[in-house]
């Protein structure tokens, strides 16, 4: 964006920078800036037929998610208080030809969940077939009464023989996620598992990734855990994918699920050793013991956030704004963030949050790593994604960090594995499906 940017301030009439930070625009949610660049180029090649349908598809776009925001200002009804009326009223019973894995029913006949469905769901799954649409709603429904309870900053102590494995981002990429649990295998009483956000979007299977990792969260609460990233917003649902999967696969009422439940996620987790670090040179908390920081994005806009501001953050319900993604530099301070949204943050200012606040290192997400992960800022900040191959094209591998219950952190790098032949975004409409096209 900055070079297109440029390159128009030295040559005005240059219609491939217009074209480009157009590109950047859409990519970034800006629509109507978007629309101004695409009209500029227009204005310079008037006959350019590409351009002129990316304009028109861009155009519908932004009316579309103008309408629907409108019509979620008038909706007063919670969307799971209105899936439970459907599902009183007989509306959303299981068709009597699903030859799939049933959920178990309790004594009351009400549904409820096994390791035993897990597994079969996840095979099922592997094999390219649904679940009945009961049953997604059944598993959602279960995982938000869970999510309820907790605070917006999870607390996670890891007690003696305990350890937890934190993972990055999945993006919808089913065939790999599979692999990846094999890897750290599925969460018991002395193994939790941590997704760091952005299950969905971009990768064409994000309903099977959320579903398991959803159902995971409703049978082991205690040892599954899950942050939310800035893929589990309505707008990047629009954009990237995941709304027009789930509408696809499941209707418009499963969105409008998934999209509330998406807010009931807490925004981080602090895993905390409850054995004395050893070694005692790192950052310790004020019981003489590491404990990490793990967030999505990574760290705030400003100075002097504690914990107990996060734990405070009223998440439910609530959309963020973009202000949130942040990304790692080595220059010292803040500044734009190179991903065009956010605020960007230092060494600096990542030593001055962990000592503040007793935190031993921040562990997020959100990026790509050629290894899998790095580790960043003097040791203080690392990133992991999990997305091997990201979007096919990555060529990056995945890993995840396990900690233990010493703080120790051990890091495990894994590659991507063959999937079905259908293309990331399968199931993106309008102006950024031209773009990625």
């Amino acid at each position: 964006m900055n070079d297109a940017s440029t390159a128009i301030q030295l040559d005005p009439k240059y219609s491939k920078a217009y074209f480009r930070r157009a590109t950047c625009y859409l990519q970034t949610l800006q629509y109507k800036k978007a629309i101004g660049d695409l009209k500029k180029v227009l204005a310079l090649e008037p006959q350019n037929a590409v351009v002129k349908q990316q304009l028109d598809s861009t155009q519908k776009l932004l009316r579309r998610v103008e309408f629907e925001k409108a019509i979620e200002v008038d909706e007063e009804k919670n969307p799971v208080e209105r899936c439970l009326e459907i599902i009183k009223e007989g509306g959303c019973d299981p068709d009597r030809t699903y030859a799939g894995p049933k959920l178990p029913v309790d004594s009351d006949g009400k549904y409820t969940i096994d390791l035993e469905f897990v597994r079969a769901m996840m095979e099922w799954f592997k094999n390219g077939k649904a679940l009945p649409r009961r049953y997604v709603w059944e598993i959602a429904l279960g995982a938000h009464d869970q999510f309820v309870k907790e605070e917006t900053l999870v607390t996670l102590n890891l007690e003696d023989g305990m350890t937890c494995d934190v993972i990055g981002d999945v993006h919808g990429q089913y065939y790999d996620m599979l692999h990846l649990y094999s890897l750290t295998g599925e969460p018991t009483d002395k193994h939790c598992l941590l997704m760091n956000g952005d299950l969905v979007d971009r990768g064409s299977w994000s309903i099977e990734v959320i579903l398991t990792a959803l159902a995971f969260k409703w049978l082991y609460p205690k040892t599954m855990y899950i942050n939310r990233g800035n893929h589990e917003t309505k707008d990047m649902n629009r954009a990237y994918g995941f709304e027009g999967e789930a509408k696809h696969k499941h209707g418009e009422q499963t969105y409008k699920l998934f999209a509330h439940l998406f807010t009931t996620m807490p925004l981080a987790t602090l895993v905390s050793a409850t054995k004395p670090d050893p070694k005692g040179k790192a950052i310790l908390s004020p019981e003489g013991k590491k404990r990490y920081f793990v967030v999505h994005g990574g760290l705030f806009s400003k100075d002097g956030v504690t914990l107990e501001d996060i734990r405070k953050v009223e998440r439910i319900g609530r959309q963020p704004g973009q202000e949130g993604l942040m990304y790692p530099q080595d220059a010292p301070g803040r500044g734009p963030s190179k991903r065009g949204v956010g605020i960007s943050f230092g060494p600096d200012v990542t030593r001055r949050w962990c000592e503040a606040n007793g935190v031993t290192g921040v562990i997020r997400s959100h990026e790509v790593r050629q290894d899998g992960y790095a580790i960043e800022h003097d040791g203080l900040c690392t990133t992991v994604f999990s997305a091997p191959n990201y979007v096919d094209q990555g060529g990056n591998k995945g890993a995840f960090i396990r900690v233990d219950a010493q703080g120790s952190l051990e890091y495990t790098q894994f590659d991507a594995k063959p999937h079905p032949p259908m293309k990331p975004m399968a199931y993106v409409s309008g102006g950024l499906a031209g773009l990625m096209g």
